[in-house]
């Protein structure tokens, strides 16, 4: 973690660094000896922690609070170490974790430190919770295929690519618009394209699982699949379990790729 020291008692920023210099999961440590040096390091650094005395010339601990609390971005978890307990209900309004009265022992500071880190990770988790439905739209929107020739990179998206197919030391991408040539092999390809949807049929194809329409059993154990546009492609005996990842779930077909 990182922890801010905000206190004007040279005694007791000391005592509180040695505090927390015994601790493993302090990052980084720094000290203002006043809120308005505290103001200046929390515009421009980012910390977990912030261990706030409240008695301070210029601009008090309370009043650096209510300016953090109007910022539009995240702050640091608020722990309040000073010698007025009249000030209590005041810090908690400020939505404090903790409220440490001076003097302190060290087995009190690790205790508000460590429910400070707990809200810190806490808050995190819940704004990653609420905002990861536009990151996984943002994701989706950039996803793209970059594909060097021999004057420049393309970027294709995966969706638009119906079949790659392995020709000698080169795999071919097919596309409704148009195909591409490229030196990889189809085996790097699988396993870079999994996470698309896209499965491997043949030792030398694989298919964009979104295109697929049709699959019919050959007497053989092989599969004829069928992608929209009427064209098909043999699904050979060795990767016909792979057809299972075609369809969330199967109806009346339980054994149809098993079998």
């Amino acid at each position: 973690m990182r922890v801010l020291i905000v206190d004007d008692e040279p005694l007791s920023r000391s005592s509180l660094e040695n505090a927390l210099r015994a601790r493993n999961d302090v990052q980084a440590l720094d000290c203002a000896s006043d809120a308005v040096e505290a103001l200046e390091l929390l515009q421009n650094r980012s910390y977990d922690v912030l261990l706030l005395d409240i008695h301070m010339p210029e601009l008090s601990g309370i009043e650096l609070a209510d300016r953090l609390n109007k910022w539009r971005r995240p702050i640091p978890s608020i722990v309040f170490v000073t010698a007025h307990h009249q000030y209590a209900v005041a810090a908690f309004e400020k939505h404090a974790v903790d409220y440490v009265l001076k003097p302190f022992s060290d087995s009190r500071v690790h205790e508000a430190l460590d429910m400070a880190i707990r809200r810190t990770e806490n808050e995190r988790a819940a704004q990653l919770v609420k905002i990861l439905p536009q990151l996984e739209e943002v994701l989706s929107k950039s996803a793209k295929i970059a594909i060097k020739t021999k004057r420049s990179i393309l970027f294709v998206d995966p969706a638009d690519v119906v079949i790659i197919e392995a020709q000698g030391n080169y795999v071919l991408l097919r596309r409704p618009s148009g195909s591409y040539l490229l030196r990889e092999s189809i085996s790097a390809l699988a396993e870079k394209l999994k996470a698309y949807g896209f499965i491997r049929i043949h030792r030398s194809v694989l298919v964009n699982g979104s295109f697929v329409e049709e699959i019919q059993p050959w007497p053989t154990g092989e599969y004829v699949l069928r992608v929209k546009g009427g064209k098909e492609y043999t699904v050979s005996r060795t990767y016909k379990g792979n057809l299972k990842s075609l369809a969330k779930f199967w109806i009346g077909a339980d054994n149809f790729v098993t079998g």
